[in-house]
């Protein structure tokens, strides 16, 4: 009841306030909905899907939204290609085909701690851009091996935590997030921020320019975290022969690459072409989704039951339609353009640059409220974007910063996306460090995306 309390007052709290000129009366009252909705995922006293669902009950009941717009949400191309980005991961996971990239790189370059953490993650960016779910890639493929590695050595929860096993966790959950800003395809939410992008900032996001701005201060932060993290949290045990021949047992004891391996292998190939080369020939990304996803079934790759079996994809396109339902009626209700007139004001006078970085660094820390990257996406992207257009940052700049930001804001907590939770909870590392460490690396990756980063979308003509 607790729970329930607080949401309770986190919607009336809004409501007790009078509704500010030129926003909607609806609107204001789909602001309280937003805020219990968005406070009840935070606290859960129900499942996130139940509670969406009730979202959208009240906002209809109420009179808020129509149930035509209350619906709208559920029938973006972007809601699909979301879910069809689980269904996906679900593949390369199931066939194997993940697990055995990841071992093949640590097989290559773990000779010591240090090359082990670049081997986790080399293996990471291999398999990002056919992985579209941090959840799946980081929390699926890469922990397992993760743990594995770390039990090798008898590093355990505990005394021998810090032997190996504490810089692996950190190390490959901090690479996660950096890898997930990397490709539009690899983490599910991008392409919401890609969508806000084009509505409402005038910037597209395509695959292939998402890669070319992200790529120079990616590579910068992937070389850079695991030298960072051995300096910040060393590990007692410096050299690791032994990890590479546990990796190649395992490559052994999997065997020869199967058919279904191959195949997906071929198609996945395939769909980054395509959506590479989306700005000639113009089909739709969640077209080529679904003409992978219909490939991998006739095929024989995965079974169509395997891909109902994925509960989670379902799940994301109940709560977060909802979510993108309520976040488009705040903007055409007047509501966020309010907010951002509001905080406009303390902007005025200022040079876009120092706008942007003050705008991004807000962002990022922020992210502390926030148990996941999907939820600030929805509830704050186009806000901050919105005050960025105003403040004269330039459009592809605002777009693409807000776009990386929310995944490598992620870092500053063990909750700060569905990973850190699967990463934190195998009670290798304390809370205390993990936030020490996670902090550090927030503030490193500020200093590399808005320093290097500017200087590459300067050379890339997008300011």
């Amino acid at each position: 009841m607790a729970r329930w309390a607080v949401v309770l007052f986190a919607g009336g709290a809004v409501l007790a306030f009078p509704v500010p000129e030129g926003v909607d009366p609806r609107g204001w009252r789909l602001l309280a909905i937003f805020v219990a909705t968005v406070t009840g995922m935070l606290l859960q006293p129900l499942p996130i899907g139940a509670l969406a669902l009730l979202g959208v009950v009240v906002a209809v009941a109420s009179g808020s939204v129509t149930v035509q717009v209350a619906m709208s949400g559920y029938g973006t191309p972007v809601m699909w290609l979301i879910c069809a980005a689980f269904l996906l991961a679900r593949a390369v996971v199931t066939t194997g085909l993940g697990r055995r990239i990841a071992l093949m790189f640590v097989s290559w370059f773990g000779s010591s701690s240090l090359r082990l953490g670049y081997a986790l993650a080399a293996a990471d960016v291999a398999v990002a851009p056919v992985i579209p779910s941090d959840t799946a890639r980081v929390g699926g493929v890469i922990f397992p091996i993760t743990r594995s590695l770390a039990e090798s050595y008898d590093s355990l929860p505990g005394a021998t935590a810090r032997r190996l096993g504490a810089y692996l966790m950190q190390c490959a959950y901090h690479v996660g997030n950096t890898t997930s800003a990397i490709f539009l395809t690899s983490m599910a939410a991008n392409q919401i921020s890609a969508d806000f992008a084009l509505k409402h900032g005038g910037a597209q996001l395509t695959w292939l320019n998402w890669l070319a701005a992200s790529c120079v201060p990616a590579a910068v932060s992937v070389l850079a975290l695991p030298w960072l993290i051995y300096k910040l949290d060393p590990p007692e045990l410096t050299r690791t022969p032994e990890a590479q021949q546990l990796a190649r047992e395992h490559l052994r004891t999997m065997g020869p690459p199967s058919g279904a391996e191959k195949g997906l292998l071929a198609i996945l190939a395939l769909m980054v072409v395509a959506w590479a080369a989306q700005p000639w020939h113009e089909i739709h990304a969640v077209i080529v989704a679904f003409a992978g996803l219909a490939l991998m079934v006739l095929a024989g790759v995965v079974t169509w039951e395997e891909l109902l079996e994925e509960r989670r994809a379902w799940d994301v396109l109940i709560w977060l339609g909802a979510l993108i339902m309520l976040a488009d009626g705040l903007n055409t209700l007047g509501v966020t353009r309010a907010f951002t007139a509001a905080l406009g004001h303390g902007l005025e006078g200022w040079h876009w640059l120092g706008a942007f970085v003050a705008l991004i660094a807000g962002y990022t820390f922020i992210h502390y409220g926030f148990a996941g990257m999907t939820a600030q996406i929805t509830a704050l992207y186009l806000p901050f974007l919105l005050l960025m257009l105003a403040a004269g940052v330039p459009p592809f700049v605002a777009s693409a910063a807000l776009a990386f930001f929310s995944c490598l804001n992620a870092s500053l907590t063990h909750y700060g996306t569905a990973p850190g939770p699967i990463f934190f909870g195998a009670g290798y590392v304390t809370q205390t460090t993990w936030w020490r460490v996670g902090f550090f690396v927030v503030i490193f990756q500020l200093i590399a995306w808005l320093g290097v980063g500017l200087l590459w979308w300067k050379a890339l003509g997008h300011w």
